[in-house]
């Protein structure tokens, strides 16, 4: 019976087979790997992959497509919603770190991108299909338009690059926006930088872009009697990873002050 894309889960189904088999030789799984693919759909990228890795998790929310995975005996299927998935303990289960892998339903894929940064310390590497504006954005070097949040929360742990270009007409039904593929590959945590301090430096300094630090997160500094030397005479654009990472370490509370230690 042939299943239909169903607009709730964001279905765009990959069905160019150049496409398809240039994504599949960019993860390049390996024998052994524990590859895990988000939102198989009709498995067009999942049947490839379980040739070259033996054994491939794969986690699908519609019900009747993880009905038919489930019926080949090379998958293991985790019918459920990728944001409820805990990928650490499912690292741990499979006793290596992951290799994640997907077409991302497009409509949450940033929500997916930050649960999946929440684990980032039990991935090997991500390869994801996301649209091709999302991907310009993880990748962004600072003082474009491209640069944002997204930018800095992603960078900080993940070196990224885009890799392959996928036009509309590769999927059935094509989406109105034209993909990318990007590789992320995990970076060692920097030392001292509390990851909920840098979201919410992250947050403040994005919420109005077009005005200078001194009128959103100096105001927030001066609330926190913030000393330190800090150039608030920029746009949040123009602030680089780097600098974002220093900041939160100055404002890192005293190890010794730290809940619980």
């Amino acid at each position: 019976m042939r299943h239909f894309a169903r607009k709730r889960f964001g279905q765009h189904f990959l069905v160019d087979p150049f496409v398809i088999g240039a994504i599949v030789d960019a993860i390049a799984p390996r024998p052994g790997d524990a590859l895990v693919e988000i939102g198989p759909g009709l498995g067009a990228m999942t049947l490839p992959l379980a040739a070259r890795c033996a054994t491939l998790t794969v986690i699908e929310l519609d019900r009747d497509l993880a009905a038919r995975l489930e019926a080949n005996p090379d998958l293991r299927v985790i019918e459920a919603d990728v944001l409820d998935v805990d990928f650490t303990a499912l690292a741990q289960r499979l006793g290596t770190p992951l290799r994640v892998v997907g077409n991302l339903p497009y409509n949450i894929s940033t929500p997916i991108l930050f649960h999946l940064l929440a684990h980032v310390d039990s991935i090997a590497d991500q390869h994801f299909m996301l649209q091709k504006e999302v991907v310009e954005r993880m990748a962004a070097a600072p003082g474009g338009k491209t640069y944002g949040r997204l930018s800095v929360m992603l960078q900080w742990r993940y070196a990224i690059d885009a890799l392959i270009d996928v036009p509309p007409g590769a999927f059935d039904p094509p989406p109105r926006v034209d993909s990318a593929v990007v590789r992320m590959r995990p970076l060692p945590a920097p030392p001292g930088v509390d990851a909920a301090l840098l979201g919410e430096i992250v947050t403040v300094a994005f919420s109005q872009r077009r005005k200078v630090l001194r009128n959103t997160l100096g105001r927030w500094l001066d609330a926190r009697s913030f000393e330190g030397d800090f150039d608030l005479a920029r746009r949040a654009e123009e602030v680089p990873v780097a600098g974002y990472l220093a900041l939160a370490r100055e404002l890192a509370p005293p190890r010794h002050l730290r809940a619980g230690e």
